[in-house]
């Protein structure tokens, strides 16, 4: 099974300041037939516009991921982090009993970022934060594996069993990705076009599969997929 959700379909929101996409119900966005998919309970596309951002606000019980599409994000917490994270880096954030933090764009440019949240499989662990720069040679025509459980091969260890994977593919480049026969797959278009097991996907689009994946960059591409 393949499913093409478009980015005509996803929440939309307009804060002046924030202009997010929401995958799944969020805030003041709300659809009974997206309240996430297995452990993925959050993914918000978000545009954060220079010298604004998210006050410092808690959470709990929650695997945080966040990948910056282009731009810089300043990250700070109350584990006494205070971190900047650019085009292609990973932030990870695990809330366990609780933890503040804030999130802004201080630069000049805009910022556009995922902010992808995951159940735990665990409540009430120790709060826990990282975070990753990668060079883009890393997942030029090959998938970086970016996030994996702890027994994964990930760069950043999750409390959850899944693996998330981003690659920057060429046009006219193809890559196949392969899943297990009980897992499925989530992947975000996040930059180019491209066309998906002979299905086209456009910028902002997301697609659901419970089948293996083939991708033919339409143009210069940039995707972001969690196998669960």
């Amino acid at each position: 099974m393949l499913k093409i959700l478009e980015e005509s379909t996803l929440g939309h929101a307009d804060y002046g300041w924030l202009k997010p996409r929401y995958h799944f119900s969020f805030a003041n966005y709300y659809d009974k037939d997206k309240l996430g998919i297995g452990p993925l309970r959050v993914l918000n596309d978000d545009i954060v516009f220079p010298n604004k951002g998210f006050d410092p606000h808690p959470h709990h019980d929650m695997e945080i991921i966040t990948y910056v599409i282009h731009g810089e994000l300043t990250h700070t917490d109350s584990m006494g982090n205070t971190r900047k994270v650019k085009r292609g880096g990973v932030q990870y954030m695990s809330a366990g009993t609780g933890v503040v933090h804030s999130e802004y764009n201080n630069g000049s440019e805009i910022l556009r970022l995922l902010q992808i949240w995951f159940y735990p499989n665990q409540k009430n662990l120790e709060p826990n934060y990282g975070d990753c720069e990668f060079d883009q040679t890393q997942r030029e025509n090959q998938f970086l594996h970016i996030a994996s459980s702890k027994s994964g091969d990930g760069y950043i260890k999750m409390n959850q069993e899944v693996n998330i994977f981003v690659i920057e593919l060429d046009k006219d480049n193809i890559k196949s990705f392969d899943i297990d026969a009980k897992q499925s797959l989530y992947l975000v278009q996040m930059e180019g076009s491209s066309y998906i097991n002979q299905q086209l996907v456009e910028e902002g689009d997301a697609l659901y599969a419970t089948e293996n994946v083939e991708i033919q960059a339409l143009d210069n591409c940039h995707i972001l997929l969690i196998q669960m």
